[in-house]
């Protein structure tokens, strides 16, 4: 069983940056793929982010190139997504999921076992 936490979130101004957390329980963080996935009201969850278990592999969803970059710290059990340059279009509820036990990387939601609660991100004009 893993249990994860989202933090970091809030309301900030376009342009402007934050770093969400996600904090994972368990023994298997290591071994596990994480992603980081939204959702603005009335639209489909989508990607935004995933990484490898080792870390050696990341994805970057089109809109998110460039500007937010993922990182985990398996001593910390965490997964990180500094956000910068942000636009009022990245305003949604943010979830890490994880994929226990795959050394690999997925950007396909329905392939992830776990998810946290969510944080909300709103950038205003």
């Amino acid at each position: 069983q893993v249990q994860l936490a989202e933090s970091g979130g809030g309301l900030v101004q376009a342009g402007g940056s934050l770093r969400l957390s996600c904090a994972a329980s368990g023994r298997t963080f290591s071994t596990s793929a994480m992603g980081w996935f939204r959702q603005a009201p009335g639209k489909d969850r989508e990607i935004v982010s995933a990484i490898s278990g080792s870390g050696a592999s990341r994805y970057y969803a089109d809109s998110v190139k460039g500007r937010f970059t993922i990182s985990r710290d398996s001593g910390a059990n965490t997964v990180y997504l500094q956000m910068n340059s942000l636009k009022p279009e990245d305003t949604a509820v943010y979830y890490c999921a994880a994929k226990v036990t795959y050394y690999g990387i997925t950007i396909r939601l329905r392939d992830y076992d776990y998810w946290g609660q969510g944080t909300q991100v709103t950038v205003s004009l």
